[in-house]
């Protein structure tokens, strides 16, 4: 195996959007404090991976996803000889713009942007907005260069033969979509593929685990390649990923490996992606979803940034959101030069659990005959729900989440 060399320089792939004074951390170990102790990074342990299952502890959720993703890629980045630090930041960061329930709440908020005529939504493109801008009170993380070119592109799903980094530093802030966009780093590339690595399995044990499927139903020409656990397929992947990366040809399976990871995803679109179930939520999320789309976008047109007339709905969401107005105004005039996608965005931070609460506080709100104050400090934190935790001061200069 020859050593995979990045041709950006250490600057290039360091650069932040605001210079930072050095502490004792690495630059992107730093990044990965950042985006732990970030309120998108919190809201991830109850918004769904796969599977609607909010009461059932073994059902893999986002949070649990992205820790996969993370410990796979710095892995593998030890075994190919890169920065693990690197990998780790951009796997903990990729899914930080993911929409409630899943990709099909992601399909939902899409169509419903595309309706009223704005770009469609995809995860990849708003997880960078949303460490670029939308957390840390539309301030962003500013996290380096390549840990936020790492999740804008994280995405290969479609591409799972050899990929080569593109080796260039791109205009973060002109990319709209998904399409076409290869990371400038190894270690971004690396990030793809166990993001692949990560779910392929789980996705098939939970799967399972549901009786949505059983393990039998795994082909032999799968299973005998791959295994039939999700230890056994990581296993198998990474060192098969390990072995076969080169320099000279890039991140890839062996062509048997490949052969059998392509069948297993065709295996897992078909039985569990398209399974009733999965199928069956989609109607249920879309009424959930454009009931509370429709109420923020008719009470923010008649009471535009006023706090004080929110009070008037007597409920925690409408209440919340004003909050979420008053301070993000003039962050959407500086950065968007709009408040066209205000709304999306605060429904697209939101968790499930929050999401259904939202819907049931417009149909009938928990604590209409209460104080509104009092009331509210039972559903956010002091500001609107995205308050910070307490710094930890680091020798050097800078705290633990910064």
């Amino acid at each position: 195996m020859s050593k995979l060399k990045n041709r950006l320089s250490q600057n290039e792939m360091e650069m932040r959007v605001r210079p930072r004074e050095d502490d004792v951390r690495g630059a992107y170990y730093r990044d990965t404090t950042a985006i732990i102790h970030s309120s998108p990074f919190r809201r991830l342990k109850h918004k769904t991976q796969v599977f609607f299952a909010p009461s059932n502890d073994h059902i893999c959720t986002r949070i649990e996803h992205v820790l996969h993703v993370a410990s796979i890629a710095d892995t593998i980045c030890v075994g190919l000889g890169l920065d693990s630090e690197l990998a780790w930041a951009i796997g903990m960061g990729h899914d930080l713009g993911h929409a409630p329930f899943g990709h099909t709440g992601e399909t939902i908020l899409s169509r419903l942007r595309v309706d009223r005529g704005l770009p469609k939504f995809e995860h990849e493109v708003h997880s960078l907005r949303t460490v670029e801008f939308l957390a840390n009170s539309g301030k962003g993380l500013n996290l380096t260069y390549a840990v936020r070119d790492g999740i804008v592109c994280h995405c290969g799903e479609a591409t799972m033969k050899p990929q080569i980094p593109d080796f260039r530093v791109k205009d973060l802030g002109a990319i709209t979509e998904r399409k076409n966009l290869m990371p400038s780093t190894w270690e971004g590339v690396v990030v793809r593929f166990s993001d692949l690595i990560a779910y392929l399995g789980r996705d098939f044990e939970d799967a399972c685990r549901l009786g949505i499927i059983k393990q039998s139903d795994l082909p032999d020409s799968v299973a005998s390649v791959l295994g039939t656990t999700n230890g056994e397929i990581i296993n198998t992947l990474v060192n098969d990923l390990t072995e076969y990366s080169k320099d000279a040809t890039g991140i890839a399976f062996s062509d048997k490996v490949f052969r059998a990871v392509q069948e297993m995803k065709k295996f897992n679109y078909e039985r569990i992606y398209k399974s009733e179930m999965l199928l069956g939520y989609e109607a249920y999320f879309q009424r959930l979803i454009k009931l509370i789309l429709d109420y923020l976008t008719e009470i923010f047109g008649k009471y535009g940034f006023d706090t004080d007339k929110y009070r008037k709905e007597k409920n925690m969401l409408a209440y919340g959101f004003s909050k979420y107005c008053a301070e993000m105004k003039e962050k959407y005039e500086q950065h968007d030069g709009s408040y066209d996608l205000l709304v999306f965005d605060y429904i697209a931070g939101m968790s499930d659990n929050f999401c259904i609460d939202c819907s049931q506080e417009i149909l009938m709100p928990s604590h209409l005959n209460e104080d509104i104050d009092r009331a509210f400090q039972k559903w956010f934190d002091s500001s609107d729900g995205r308050v910070a935790p307490a710094p930890v001061i680091v020798k050097g200069g800078g705290t633990l989440f910064d």
